[in-house]
């Protein structure tokens, strides 16, 4: 098991908090799937070098207009990440995960952008830039991706650890020339959602820490990183849904205004939300604790 136990504990305990809140109120969801759907697009193709900001992500997709000095591609990336979400919801109650539905998510990703190569594996060698790691040769593309598709549709006990472990073989396989990233985080959030979890946001903030811990898998084998990279994340993302849909919603304060109130300074209140030991929530670039939570941890570990 790669996963810290005191994360899978937290995760296990926000998943029949979760659970208890169900049926979920229905415009409640659909409101939270459109930021979703803002925060997914904007954050997924910006760490793919993408520079629209998050204001104008929603300006694009929300009104379909164009944004002045940006380019055709980034305003593409942006629309067909939301086809591509789309397309991944419909797929949550589909009984078997397929090759086919890679290739066409894929195939919405790049849509308009590279129509030679949308939808179709690999047929050349690649490289990738800063890494000693080397993809599979394109012959062993479509039997590494039949064995995938086979493992995707597995329920295991862990499933957010098996959902990193799945990011992190499609990475690894790397079946196409472009699109690898985002095919792999909207794969991820569909074994999630398929297994009964909220999508996370992996965000452009901490896009050096996710590939950081890529790349400590790919070259060293060292899988904890990025499971628990993801884990995190998914922990999050369980603390906003209960939050949406509780009918006593907790009170999120800055880490700035919890150094304040406690005897603790806000780098080691930052400390504590990155290593995931007090339950802090990221909006946008900051850190936000709520203040049951900053309490309960002050009576745990003393004032």
């Amino acid at each position: 098991m790669y996963i810290e136990t005191d994360l899978l504990d937290r995760i296990s305990d926000l998943r029949c908090k979760l659970d208890s809140l169900r049926p979920l109120d229905r415009s409640i969801l659909e409101k939270l799937y459109h930021e979703i759907e803002i925060d997914m697009t904007y954050n997924s193709t910006a760490i793919e070098g993408n520079t629209l900001t998050v204001s104008e992500t929603r300006r694009v997709l929300e009104y379909g207009i164009t944004v002045g000095g940006k380019t055709l591609r980034e305003h593409l990336e942006v629309t067909n990440h939301r086809s591509a979400m789309g397309f991944i919801e419909s797929l949550v109650s589909k009984p078997r995960i397929e090759v086919l539905d890679t290739l066409n998510l894929h195939a919405l990703v790049i849509d308009r952008i590279d129509p030679v190569n949308a939808g179709t594996l690999r047929r050349g060698r690649v490289y990738i830039s800063g890494s000693s790691f080397i993809p599979p040769k394109p012959s062993a593309i479509p039997e590494l991706m039949s064995c995938f598709s086979k493992r995707f549709d597995q329920r295991p006990e862990i499933a957010v650890e098996e959902g990193a472990l799945l990011h992190m073989e499609f990475v690894n396989i790397h079946p196409f020339v472009d699109g690898n990233g985002r095919c792999a985080r909207l794969l991820l959030n569909l074994y999630l959602m398929r297994n009964g979890y909220p999508p996370i946001v992996v965000k452009k903030i901490d896009r050096k820490r996710y590939i950081d811990t890529i790349v400590s898998s790919q070259v060293r084998g060292d899988h904890a990183p990025f499971v628990n990279f993801v884990a995190m994340n998914l922990a999050q993302a369980l603390e906003l849904w209960i939050d949406a849909f509780s009918s006593e919603p907790k009170d999120y304060i800055s880490l700035f205004e919890a150094a304040r109130r406690s005897r603790y300074s806000q780098e080691y209140l930052s400390l504590l939300a990155r290593t995931g030991r007090v339950p802090a929530v990221k909006f946008g670039r900051n850190w936000k604790i709520a203040i049951e939570d900053l309490e309960r941890y002050e009576r745990e570990h003393g004032r």
